[in-house]
């Protein structure tokens, strides 16, 4: 075994091999009557914006674009957030709730995922148990509900389990190494170093396979479309929706899963609205993608198709709990420095969440209306006239905190006029 491992791989083995074994055996362990009346973990942690505001100042402390290959670097996360990000990850993968504990070279990590109906119990707990090694945790104990699971047992099925998921070359691929996994009372930290061009492999890496191919179809169509165009020349989002949710309608129509193209379309749309190159999913085409930037705007905005993408994939891929607190925390820190507090972008973020969440709840509807054409106001009404640029005292003499009827007037008032535009109302 290498002394330095892919993070991905063992990131994948330690916060999803659980749920995914635990899928694969469901049968034999209902022959077994494994599955429980109760759940081992009573409560899903609750995500808060300090939450989302430090997950984001670690993203970007750790943002592999800027990072210089092979330097080791030191990842930390308080149990709080190693225990949200295994939730979260989890959840991607198969509904359940996650608990962790972390001690002096000792990780403890509890689970409780739903089972379909069946006379035997309506959940499957799971327990593991990981020590510390001079590299990464070892596993030394596994239970599934009352069958004790052997680790190596464990491994084995993970090993296969990857493979399955088309998972098994992130083992081998260079984008990130970790050196060791210190685990300590309520803490973890992470010792890696990032590899060369590791800003444009990481995209490629945390998708399956079969996510990556897809994604590339809507890269393609998008680099064809940046084509026929004025280089460089600004575009409403409203001209580029129509192209790719044809796309993602024919796709469907060929027997794609229709949300999944949905959300591929929308993720490409909000990478290149973030200034993220096709590049990164179409690295053969990289100067001539060069030669043919893509600025997209919203209301001749550009932020605005920003806050609306992100939290359209957010919606589509986490549900819009995340997605309304990610639009809501970046206002606020807007609030303390920066463009001020904005309830334009607010009402950006919203209509992306309703967009998003149309694109996995009622995917082919989606697909014919946003084929067929649209203009802005279709989906984004006008909010010009609403406060922003605000700063943090201005936007707590006028609204106090988030919460309070002040702000929850204009909340509603947003919502009031996406409820108007044509692609929310439900008999449109």
């Amino acid at each position: 075994m290498p002394r330095l491992r892919s993070v991905l791989g063992w990131l994948i083995g330690a916060l999803l091999v659980v749920p995914l074994l635990a899928a694969t055996l469901l049968a034999v362990l209902v022959l077994l009557r494994v599955p429980a009346a109760e759940p081992l973990v009573q409560r899903e942690p609750v995500i808060e914006v300090a939450d989302v505001e430090r997950a984001l100042r670690l993203a970007r402390q750790h943002d592999p674009r800027h990072a210089l290959p092979g330097v080791v670097r030191t990842l930390r996360l308080s149990q709080h957030e190693a225990e949200l990000l295994i939730n979260h990850t989890a959840a991607r993968w198969r509904p359940s709730r996650w608990q962790l504990e972390l001690g002096a070279g000792d990780l403890q990590l509890r689970g409780s995922l739903p089972l379909p109906r069946n006379p035997f119990g309506g959940w499957l707990n799971v327990e593991l148990q990981a020590r510390q090694t001079r590299e990464l945790p070892r596993l030394v104990h596994l239970r599934l509900g009352r069958l004790e699971v052997p680790p190596a047992l464990a491994a084995w099925a993970a090993e296969r389990l990857l493979a399955h998921y088309g998972l098994e070359g992130w083992r081998q691929a260079s984008v990130l190494s970790v050196q060791l996994v210190r685990l300590l009372p309520r803490r973890l930290d992470l010792v890696y170093a990032w590899g060369p061009d590791a800003g444009s492999q990481v995209l490629a890496a945390l998708l399956p396979e079969s996510e990556h191919a897809r994604l590339r179809v809507y890269a393609a169509e998008l680099a064809q479309v940046a084509n026929a165009l004025p280089a460089g020349a600004p575009q409403s989002l409203s001209q580029l929706l129509p192209p790719m949710f044809e796309l993602a309608r024919r796709r469907s129509a060929a027997g794609q899963d229709p949300a999944l193209e949905n959300r591929a379309a929308l993720l490409v749309l909000g990478m290149v609205a973030n200034g993220i190159s096709l590049a990164a999913l179409l690295p053969e085409r990289r100067e001539e993608l060069a030669a043919h930037p893509i600025r997209v705007t919203l209301a001749g905005r550009p932020d605005s198709p920003q806050h609306f993408l992100v939290s359209a994939t957010l919606a589509a891929e986490s549900g819009t709990p995340l997605a309304d607190l990610i639009g809501l925390y970046k206002e606020l820190s807007d609030a303390r420095s920066g463009s001020g507090f904005s309830f334009n972008d607010m009402a950006a973020n919203r209509a992306g969440t309703r967009m998003g969440a149309l694109a996995v709840g009622d995917p082919a509807r989606l697909q014919q209306r946003l084929a067929a054409g649209l203009n802005e106001a279709d989906f984004m009404p006008d909010v010009s006239d609403l406060p922003e640029g605000m700063n943090e005292a201005e936007f707590r003499r006028r609204f106090g905190a988030p919460g309070t009827a002040a702000y929850q007037r204009m909340m509603e008032d947003i919502e009031q006029r996406l409820g108007a535009a044509p692609l929310y109302r439900s008999s449109d």
